[in-house]
């Protein structure tokens, strides 16, 4: 096979921080001849026409997502839906179950990827076809949360239990405070789509499969991959950090080029909490006076609060007035990718997902961590704790609640010369930044990364 080109399905969680990811590896794939057939959500497909960079090799294969009672009429991603609603679209997920095998039989790829569609190895395997989680998640987050180590099928789920590292997790400050330590709990309770808890898909999804994936190097994570693969019995595979490339002839909105370009290089804060969070009211005011607070040029690009219908009737009182010409709140998508990457922008105060974290690095952001549930907690832990490349914002040890202060304080450490904490974090960065922008280390992983899937192709499925 070692010259040979392969057929690869993708069907990711129908959410935009799976979505993404995957058309990310999948260019990578196509870029190097490989056959990528991509489930998407019939009516998501044109917000992904532009990120597809190999339109000859990868095809969109358009699922009709079934109407669920609960979710409004035409919602296909979570996007669509508040976050109390994503069970109900990962129930609809599991109904096109039919229409995924079908597509399956008359595809016949090679390899089907998948995160949470649990009943993919199985239906794979009926099928001839090997099946791959492709994990979105880092694997320091998913080493920490639910491997067979912990043993909770003999346990009364608490919080306590994740306040803990699980037995034999590698060297590592990563650990969560009580409050944060809810959410887990409620993923391995509560019914996560048909009649399964989001803890039983992953164990399922990783104990089913014939390998595990992630993308993320050995140099980063390496223990905690070598963690997995003794605790799953099964081959892990990397692909490395599998940066995205920039669509052909992408520029960025000239509004916004013309207002960043008004500053100094490296002075501008962007502040970007992902396709998905949206704060409360308070917490939302909060953010935004902590950027205000530290005195230096900001870009918020912030989804709005439920219930608020325009940016304005939300901020407080007098900011706009206190922050024109030198801040910006920005209730719409922009392209982060573009905005991270201009010259002016020196601090990414992000909310942890692992993609986005890697983007600010490789294009040299100072990072201001400001999680908010699950793998981000983790994430940010690994990078401010394990790496020492970011500083998380402090929060209330009860309720978990920031201040604008806390905000201020964050970014001005990392950015300010004169501090201590900033300079350790700054040259921590600066050596991962020149680590991960190294031309040949995406390739050579990427390139391994294909090698060993050609292997699997000779081994027999669990």
């Amino acid at each position: 096979m070692s010259k040979k080109t392969f057929q690869v399905a993708m069907l990711p969680w129908f959410a935009m921080g799976h979505l993404i990811p995957y058309i990310n590896i999948s260019n990578k794939l196509a870029q190097r001849g490989h056959r990528i057939s991509f489930f998407i959500p019939t009516n998501t497909i044109p917000k992904f026409d532009h990120l597809n960079l190999h339109p000859d090799l990868i095809t969109f294969i358009p699922v009709t997502v079934p109407h669920v009672d609960g979710l409004p009429h035409g919602a296909e991603t979570t996007t669509d839906v508040s976050y109390v609603l994503h069970p109900l679209i990962m129930t609809a997920m599991d109904l096109t179950q039919p229409s995924i095998e079908a597509s399956l039989k008359h595809l016949k790829p090679h390899f089907v990827f998948f995160d949470l569609a649990h009943w993919i190895p199985a239906l794979a395997r009926r099928l001839g076809i090997k099946s791959v989680h492709y994990s979105v998640v880092s694997p320091a987050a998913s080493a920490y949360l639910f491997v067979p180590g912990r043993k909770l099928h003999e346990k009364q789920w608490a919080q306590s239990e994740f306040m803990k590292q699980p037995p034999g997790y590698p060297a590592s400050s990563i650990k969560l405070a009580s409050y944060e330590a809810l959410a887990p709990v409620g993923l391995g309770v509560n019914k996560f789509g048909s009649g399964i808890t989001f803890a039983e898909r992953l164990s399922i999804s990783r104990s089913d499969c014939d390998a595990i994936s992630f993308k993320t190097c050995t140099e980063i994570e390496g223990r905690f991959c070598d963690y997995i693969e003794k605790q799953y019995k099964k081959t892990v595979i990397l692909a490395g950090p599998v940066m995205p490339d920039p669509p052909p002839a992408a520029t960025l909105e000239e509004r916004w080029e013309k207002w960043l370009g008004s500053f100094e290089p490296k002075t501008v804060i962007f502040c970007s909490l992902g396709s998905e969070c949206r704060l409360g009211k308070e917490q939302f005011q909060e953010l935004v006076l902590g950027l205000e607070l530290s005195g230096m040029p900001f870009f918020a690009a912030l989804k709005l609060p439920l219930g608020a219908e325009k940016i304005e009737n939300i901020l407080p009182t007098g900011f706009l007035e206190r922050t024109q010409g030198r801040g910006i709140v920005y209730g719409g998508w922009v392209q982060q990718q573009l905005i991270l990457a201009h010259s002016s922008v020196g601090c990414n105060v992000t909310h942890c997902g692992y993609g986005s974290l890697l983007e600010a690095v490789i294009n040299e952001c100072e990072l201001v961590l400001i999680p908010q549930y699950g793998d981000q907690i983790i994430n940010s832990r690994l990078m401010s704790g394990d790496l020492e490349v970011g500083v998380e914002v402090e929060r209330d040890k009860e309720d978990g609640l920031f201040t604008s202060e806390g905000v201020c304080k964050a970014i001005r450490l990392v950015m300010e010369v004169d501090s201590e904490v900033g300079k350790k974090v700054r040259a921590n960065r600066a050596k991962l930044s020149e680590f991960l922008s190294r031309k040949s280390l995406d390739s050579s992983y990427i390139d391994s990364f294909v090698q060993k899937l050609q292997g699997l192709l000779g081994m027999t499925s669990p």
